[in-house]
């Protein structure tokens, strides 16, 4: 085999073999409900997307991508799954980093723009406390509680953010937006953030949740019932 052509045929090997190891790191991902952390991107969570920008400088369209950005850096943080009631501060208020529920993956992508949805949701709730679900027997809203709550988020984002259509077509369920289900068909409700990334099969967009396991990249978004799909970004944002 003449040079030239040995030369051509290992420079196409080896192109070929790093898209395919690219597309492996890309797309790695449960097909299930697994709760199976995963890696899906290198590098720090700094140098990934900055710990807070201001909202005001995004448009829409850049918005919602960032958001899904600040959701894909949660997954690089090791977090238990705990539903505890914690007093926090106000506003700005978390519970400890290492620990959180589904809610708080929703709070913490905001806040990495620089929105807070505990001061949001307590506001709303001060003057529209009877908008709101009354599950948990309270007569007056409790700002250390109440944005972790997933149908209170629900209230909110219809009042405040965009009410999307719920289907079955993959390619209604874009970045940044906001989807909630309900897990066992009484009333057992979760959330997440829609990604980027994409499924093995490269037709749906992958969810950024924490269900038990942690704050994780999964292909879940029809693995239940889904009872809510919004997208909400501040009035602020043209």
């Amino acid at each position: 085999m003449k040079p030239r052509i040995f030369y051509r045929i290992t420079v196409v090997i080896v192109v070929f073999f790093i898209i395919f190891v690219s597309t492996i790191t890309c797309c790695c991902g449960s097909q299930s409900n697994s709760d199976t952390a995963l890696s899906p991107m290198s590098g720090t969570v700094d140098t990934i997307f900055p710990a807070t920008i201001s909202a005001d400088t995004l448009g829409q369209t850049d918005f919602f991508s960032q958001l899904a950005d600040s959701a894909l850096t949660l997954t690089k943080q090791r977090v238990i799954y705990d539903p505890s009631y914690v007093e926090i501060a106000y506003p700005n208020g978390d519970v400890p980093a290492n620990r959180g529920v589904c809610t708080d993956v929703v709070i913490r992508s905001y806040r990495k723009l620089g929105i807070d949805l505990q001061k949001e949701v307590h506001e709303d709730m001060e003057a529209n406390f009877n908008r709101y679900p009354k599950r948990w027997g309270l007569a007056q809203p409790d700002r250390n509680i109440d944005h972790r709550r997933v149908p209170n988020l629900m209230v909110f984002f219809s009042g405040f953010g965009t009410v999307k259509e719920i289907s079955q077509r993959p390619s209604d369920y874009q970045p940044g937006d906001i989807v909630c289900w309900d897990l066992n068909g009484r009333g057992l409700t979760h959330i997440g953030i829609v990604s980027k990334q994409k499924s093995r099969d490269g037709e749906r967009n992958m969810i950024i949740h924490n269900i038990g396991g942690g704050q994780v990249l999964e292909d879940c978004v029809f693995d239940w019932e889904i009872i809510g799909h919004y997208r909400y970004a501040p009035s602020t944002i043209k």
